[in-house]
């Protein structure tokens, strides 16, 4: 057995007086799919930002053997950048040699590339976010709700990209309310 890529030990969340959550612990190794399920507002954004490095823990330890890439629920598209800036930003901020305008065909953006987020479908900017996913290899994908705002063909295009990654080596812990369209070696109930 391969060892993991991420582990995350005995963590727990304190909110003001309240406890998120406490002793969660996770593995996810090569080819692993994990899923984080739980009422809205049980804590599984803040555990995948502890698992990101993000946030810190209340108690508890992360321990990641590789890189990773983190895409929350919010998009993170400022709304005057188009998609193509968005990702050649990103792009440029990793040093990523990545054909851009690929990924946007790829992602089904070939179209809205120069409009402004301000003007994009929920769907568009949920496609802009994950199309980071494929700008640098990096073997840890952590996904807050990646499904949300994606129209039929966007949640298989996403459900692709999920099982390409994993099959390619890489794991996933990903944040899911309802059906997940994928098997998962693990689900952390919050």
């Amino acid at each position: 057995m391969t060892e993991p890529l991420l582990t995350g030990t005995g963590l727990g969340m304190i909110r003001g007086e309240r406890v998120l959550f406490r002793d969660v612990s996770l593995e996810a190794r090569m080819h692993d799919t994990v899923i984080l399920r739980g009422a809205n507002g049980a804590g599984k954004t803040t555990l995948l930002r502890i698992l990101a490095g993000l946030t810190r823990p209340e108690s508890g330890a992360v321990t990641r053997s590789a890189p990773h890439h983190w895409v929350s629920h919010r998009e993170g598209l400022k709304p005057h950048e188009t998609p193509h800036e968005h990702l050649s930003l990103w792009a440029k901020a990793w040093g990523a040699t990545a054909n851009v305008d690929g990924i946007l065909k790829f992602m089904g953006l070939s179209r809205p590339a120069d409009v402004p987020a301000r003007h994009l479908s929920a769907g568009q900017r949920r496609r802009t976010a994950l199309a980071r996913l494929l700008l640098q290899p990096r073997s840890i994908w952590l996904l807050d709700e990646p499904f949300t705002a994606l129209d039929a063909e966007g949640r298989e295009l996403v459900l692709s990209l999920i099982e390409d990654h994993c099959r390619e080596g890489g794991c996933v812990v990903a944040a899911i309310h309802g059906e997940a369209g994928f098997g998962a070696a693990n689900e952390v109930t919050l």
